[in-house]
């Protein structure tokens, strides 16, 4: 751990000395990823990890802008960054030395969790068939790099409902044990958001239907749900329509809709949990934000995945008259769009089952064992645009890694 911390006095020295873009020549770039990028989101330019990006610029074109945005970003955030980062390490530096445990933290043992006792965990999708559940597996683990699979439960067949969930890193709300700071990539560190997908063989209902021929073409069931934002350094195209996603349009970014009906849109840049926001169109937007702040969702900055907020050709700026929320600036978030047809009902989309807000109830430190009762974690909420809401106790989602956590021959 000595030799860890000097890494950190070493980090920050060069920080002070040189531009942001030397950070690519330290090794270890683990712990950049994580102090850089994860932490007290960054306020100006926005929360990116602003670093890595060059390793996946796509054209001469891209290549440009982001060498614009470096130049014109670089000076103004040096003196922000390395605030944050001496905050950061230095919390993060005494949870491991001191075990990972941390005074007073709300959310597990994570230090960037520990201002708030809810947070925006992921979606749970259910998939109409087998096929269509195989395929969307494979969607998401081909399609965008870095995805995996986290964990399964009920892959031996039968009748049994099948779940599988799929993310960028731990979901676990402490720091993981094999999280080395400052070798491990942010990829190995907790807090990670996850997709939920669920097939059930005794449930008929027709919840979405890809067209036939080579070709999807089926727009998603539904328009509550706008898009899922993901932020990864490189989406594929052709397994898109190779594994049965419409994609709708690749201008820049892309947006389509996967083999299950979710509406998918992916940006080319780097975050500390790829799984950026849920955007959902709202009859009232006024009404939703009312909704949610009910839940202990607060407004927070808009994110960006890329140096330029949304100023560049390759991510839009925030759209207008839109609201994002969070329950932690540092937690998955959800976007309220305004509905385009005020005078249209707004579709709810019936493969989003739910989304779920994982919750550590005031003075629970999530380790002590409940009543024995069986937790209900099925959606009990729906918001105004009709969009299911599930909660689900933080040590109940702790549990249940444990027991379904897919044990892989990379992890070995």
């Amino acid at each position: 751990m000595v030799a860890a911390l000097s890494r950190l006095t070493v980090i920050l020295v060069a920080f002070l000395a040189r531009d942001v873009s030397s950070f690519s020549t330290i090794r270890g770039d683990g712990v950049m990823k994580l102090l850089l990028t994860q932490h007290l989101r960054l306020s100006s330019p926005p929360r990116s990890a602003r670093l890595f990006i060059s390793a996946r610029i796509s054209n001469d074109d891209d290549q440009e802008e982001y060498q614009n945005e470096k130049m014109a970003t670089s000076n103004n955030t040096r003196r922000s960054i390395l605030k944050q980062v001496i905050s950061t390490s230095a919390i993060l530096s005494s949870s491991l030395l001191t075990g990972g445990s941390i005074a007073n933290a709300a959310m597990g043992t994570l230090p960037e969790f520990e201002d708030t006792n809810a947070i925006f965990q992921g979606i749970t999708i259910d998939v109409t068939d087998k096929a269509s559940y195989e395929q969307s597996i494979e969607f998401f683990t081909s399609c965008f790099d870095g995805m995996k699979v986290l964990r399964e439960r009920g892959v031996d067949g039968g009748v049994v409902v099948k779940e599988t969930w799929l993310g960028f890193g731990p979901e676990t709300l402490s720091i993981p044990p094999s999280f080395e700071l400052p070798v491990s990539s942010f990829a190995q560190y907790g807090g990670h958001a996850s997709i939920h997908l669920r097939y059930d063989p005794k449930d008929t209902s027709l919840l979405y239907k890809r067209s036939s021929g080579e070709f999807n073409n089926e727009p998603a069931p539904g328009d509550s749900i706008a898009y899922l934002q993901l932020g990864v350094p490189q989406y594929r195209i052709s397994q898109m329509v190779k594994y049965g996603g419409n994609v709708i349009d690749a201008y820049g970014w892309v947006n389509v809709v996967s083999p299950a009906g979710l509406p998918i849109r992916s940006i080319v840049g780097i975050r500390p949990d790829p799984m950026m926001f849920l955007a959902i169109n709202c009859a009232d937007v006024k009404q939703s934000e009312e909704f949610y702040n009910k839940l202990g969702f607060a407004r927070q900055d808009y994110p960006y995945a890329r140096l330029n907020s949304g100023q560049g050709q390759f991510e839009p700026p925030q759209p207008n008259k839109s609201v994002y929320l969070a329950p932690s600036p540092n937690s998955m978030g959800v976007l309220l769009l305004q509905n385009k047809n005020k005078k249209k009902a707004v579709v709810p989309n019936p493969v989003l089952r739910s989304m779920n807000v994982v919750y550590n109830a005031p003075g629970d430190d999530g380790a002590s064992s409940s009543s024995g009762a069986p937790v209900n974690v099925d959606p009990t909420l729906m918001d105004p645009s009709s969009v299911p809401v599930s909660f689900v106790p933080l040590e109940y989602l702790e549990k249940e890694i444990k027991f379904t956590t897919k044990v892989s021959a990379e992890s070995s």
